[in-house]
């Protein structure tokens, strides 16, 4: 390399990508210090070094209906973060996750001789196919951490490198339930349920009324039950609190900030919203259920375009039901309450066994291999 730096421009936009993106630039620096990062970052990103040219809060929005009330802004993000990336001429982009903003950054990016990489496959396999062509023409390479994604690219002859998942790596195979406990102060004997609404403020507001209404049909048959509630930040903890006061004001609950992982490798069940949280909740070896609310009509949409016969990834990666989903109306405190039960109840150890399956199947040391895939794509630059 010459005693230039490199410049490597990033943008996530949500919560998990913000993880990802945090990994990788550690992964980078230890092996190159004087790369310099850029782009659309989260705490976790910026902690790292990452100059944040917009706060990550500004894409992570969710559904269609959504979508369109914020559209205007994000649009204008969009076409600032692309010039300000032209003019500056990064040695490479990484857009990581967020398809719907970054694989346009990417084909301009692209056009103009910057090099990029999607880190975290969309969901192509699962609807709307014929994206992987606009993925082909937009990128260098994707980064995918499921096995399944780098067998459907090669079909199209994309290039695609199977990665496996940084929380498959962070997460040990056999999580110290009882160290997390006292990390949090929940009582060693006691039945633990952790309820995990989601990082978005549209999640909380929908998921937040029947996961609470669930965990108080729960307490009333098990008095004792200890209830822990993780939120994603101060904004969504806010959100949770008001409508707690409405719908659950006598139910006793243990709010943490953040620490989500902790939560759920010390709770013998968790209710969450579907996501990448439900395989972090899968490597914590936490037999959970599944909610999931939208609008109205993103839901009857997504019905019509989502072809799998699953959402969450644990049933995806295991091509089974091995955890309940349940969607739209069928998420109610009640449905939510049975089959929450048994998980309680039980010792559920043939449910641990294949999660402990197909966490080795996703235990890759991605940090590593997606920073290597990175300085693969670089070694044709200039720099090298």
């Amino acid at each position: 390399m010459t005693d230039k730096p490199l410049i490597v421009a990033l943008v996530a936009g949500e919560t998990s990508g913000d993880i990802l993106g945090a990994g990788l630039i550690r992964a980078l620096k230890k092996r190159h210090p004087n790369m310099q990062f850029v782009g659309i970052a989260g705490p976790q990103m910026q902690a790292e070094g990452c100059k944040a040219w917009y706060e990550m809060e500004e894409l992570s929005v969710m559904g269609i209906v959504e979508v369109l009330g914020r559209l205007r802004r994000i649009l204008a993000i969009r076409r600032d973060i692309t010039k300000r990336l032209i003019d500056l001429k990064p040695d490479i982009f990484i857009g990581i996750d967020a398809p719907d903003f970054n694989l346009a950054l990417e084909g301009k990016l692209k056009q103009v001789g910057i090099k990029t990489i999607h880190y975290v496959s969309p969901s192509v396999w699962a609807w709307k196919q014929k994206r992987v062509f606009k993925i082909k023409r937009n990128t260098n390479l994707i980064l995918a951490f499921l096995p399944f994604e780098k067998a459907f690219y090669d079909k199209f002859d994309v290039p695609c490198r199977f990665i496996g998942h940084k929380m498959a790596d962070d997460i040990p195979l056999e999580p110290d339930q009882t160290a997390m406990r006292q990390q949090l102060g929940i009582p060693l004997d006691s039945q633990c349920l952790a309820l995990l609404p989601g990082s978005r403020h549209a999640e909380v507001a929908l998921l937040s009324q029947p996961f609470l209404q669930a965990a108080q049909l729960l307490r009333d048959k098990l008095p004792d039950l200890h209830i822990v509630v993780p939120l994603a930040n101060a904004k969504r903890r806010q959100e949770f609190e008001q409508i707690k006061a409405e719908v659950a004001p006598q139910l006793n609950v243990q709010l943490v900030d953040g620490h989500a992982r902790e939560a759920m490798i010390a709770s013998n069940a968790a209710i969450l919203a579907s996501g990448t949280v439900a395989l972090e909740c899968m490597l914590a070896k936490c037999p959970m259920v599944v909610g999931y609310k939208m609008k109205a009509f993103t839901f009857w949409l997504a019905k019509k375009l989502i072809k799998t016969p699953y959402v969450s990834l644990p049933n995806i990666l295991a091509g089974k039901e091995i955890v309940p989903e349940l969607l739209q109306h069928d998420c109610t405190p009640e449905n939510i309450a049975n089959h929450v039960l048994p998980f309680l109840e039980g010792d559920n150890t043939e449910l641990k066994a294949t999660f402990l399956a197909l966490h080795k199947q996703i235990r890759c040391n991605a940090d590593e291999q997606a920073a290597q895939a990175v300085l693969d794509v670089l070694e044709d630059s200039p720099c090298y």
